[in-house]
């Protein structure tokens, strides 16, 4: 299948170039070095996706939407803003702008943002009248993108939440590790509570305090130095709408302080400004913090953690759900087969063995860039266990090889390796000690030891060299104990 294609205009060089190197991988990439270059590529082609600077000197950003706006067959165009020209950003989404991204910009957002642009294009709305027949059998609140998937116990109480939650103003807290999706689910509350306005969210971790604090409250002129006009916050920006402030558990004790005045008043003041200005947003906020436990030690403040758990939404690690991983593994093998043009179809069942008994530390987010990666490289229609990454297997093998294993009280060669009560001990520790157990369940094949290990028998016997266990190349039999002797590769 044909790879889609993108057109990115800046008139950044660095920037350009960046982010066609990026996205090269999966997508068919053109780029141009200003508005009137855009223009003329967008008369004479058909991209998929429109990716453009706002502003640019001549024909700038929003003429490119324009451009867009006026093709027979209209690709989605996301625009990016400075910080200093959110306003701008918002007057082109209200224009038909599919969505905006802030700079610098932040890799895995423009990928979710991408993909659900891609999405939109693909997949026309559903009728109103089998929206909710589609939900409900899907079990999952929104089309915003394809992570809000899931038939697990754990994500149908999720799922649960977010319906009974959405219609309603009050504020919401989504807790989760990394990579659990805790922005797709705030966009699933956005979509579902009917709300008119936008949804703006705000990566806390990404700003220093004081601009932090100019980007949620707005400011007046001349309020600080380089303040040179009057500009609204992304409080006022989302009136009647959703602000998501992503990470909240980074922000700073004096914009707690102003946070909580907003939440307490529905009202924001302009850094140099005195006006109370009215602003419908609902907040929705997600940390991977434990902020019960940042009250406790005094770097949080006990009233705000208290204003934003309105309702607790905690987002489980894909490794308590993993009746969920096949799912998504189809979707994402999908997704990837379809944006890299490779014809991939599915996964062996021996293959989604190994990528269910994964412990998935990166969560949702890891899976994904995984699946994504074989598709990339794989040389069948189906993806094999030969084709998962190296790190996977012998993490799964890992896990394996630590669980308890019978053997005998006094053995000298093959050590316990389950650890104390409470102590995780490191690779670097144990791999003595996981060879000799995968040769011991091996029966003695540095071949098959090795394989089982996700490494090479070269690897492998360098492993045995360094610890000095290579030099009469004997090895332990697993079921007798005697020793076994292989032929050199």
């Amino acid at each position: 299948m044909k790879r889609k294609s993108i057109l990115i205009v800046d008139d950044e060089l660095h920037t350009r170039e960046a982010l066609m190197r990026y996205l090269r991988g999966r997508f068919d990439v053109t780029g141009a070095e200003d508005g009137a270059t855009a223009l003329e590529l967008l008369k004479n082609h058909d991209y998929d996706l429109v990716l453009t600077d706002l502003r640019m000197p001549g024909a700038d950003g929003m003429s490119v939407l324009e451009a867009t706006l006026s093709k027979a067959v209209r690709p989605p165009c996301i625009v990016f803003t400075a910080y200093g020209t959110i306003e701008n950003a918002v007057a082109a989404v209200k224009s038909g702008a599919f969505n905006f991204v802030t700079k610098p910009v932040k890799l895995s957002q423009l990928d979710e943002v991408i993909d659900a642009a891609l999405a939109s294009r693909a997949e026309p709305e559903p009728k109103a009248a089998d929206t909710d027949v589609a939900e409900k059998k899907a079990g999952n609140p929104t089309s915003s993108g394809e992570m809000v998937i899931g038939n697990s116990p754990a994500m149908r109480r999720v799922f649960e939440l977010v319906r009974d939650a959405a219609p309603s103003r009050i504020n919401i807290l989504i807790t989760g590790e990394s990579g659990t999706g805790k922005e797709v689910i705030a966009r699933a509350i956005h979509d579902a509570s009917g709300r008119k306005g936008l949804f703006v969210p705000v990566h806390c971790a990404a700003l220093p305090a004081n601009l932090l604090e100019s980007e949620l409250f707005g400011h007046e002129k001349g309020a600080f130095t380089g303040a040179v006009e009057r500009r609204k916050g992304r409080f006022e920006l989302a009136d009647g709408g959703t602000i998501f402030l992503d990470e909240i558990g980074e922000i700073e004790p004096a914009i707690q302080v102003k946070l909580l005045r907003v939440l307490e008043s529905r009202c924001v003041e302009r850094i140099g400004g005195h006006e109370q200005i009215r602003c419908d947003a609902r907040l929705v906020a997600a940390t991977n913090r434990n902020l019960a436990a940042m009250v406790a030690e005094g770097t949080f403040r006990e009233d705000l953690y208290y204003r934003l758990e309105g309702i607790s939404i905690e987002m489980p690690p894909l490794r308590d759900r993993r009746e969920d991983i096949p799912e998504l593994t189809r979707r994402f093998i999908a997704a990837a087969a379809r944006e890299n043009g490779r014809g991939v179809s599915g996964i062996t069942p021996q293959a989604q063995q190994m990528l269910d008994a994964y412990s998935w530390p990166g969560n949702i987010r890891e899976l994904k860039h995984c699946v994504e990666r074989m598709v990339v490289l794989a040389h069948g229609d189906l993806l094999d266990v030969g084709d998962i990454p190296e790190n996977i297997r012998a993490g799964r093998v890992v896990k394996a090889l630590m669980a308890p294993a019978p053997v005998p009280e006094n053995d000298p060669v093959v050590p316990s390796l389950m650890p104390s009560p409470g102590v995780v001990p490191k690779l670097g520790e144990s791999e003595r000690e996981l060879i000799l157990r995968a040769l011991k369940l091996c029966g003695g094949n540095r071949t098959r030891a090795a394989a089982e290990l996700g490494i090479s028998r070269r690897t492998l016997h360098r492993r045995l060299h360094a610890y000095g266990m290579a030099g009469d190349r004997q090895e332990f039999n697993s079921e007798s104990g005697a020793s076994t002797e292989e032929s050199p590769a």
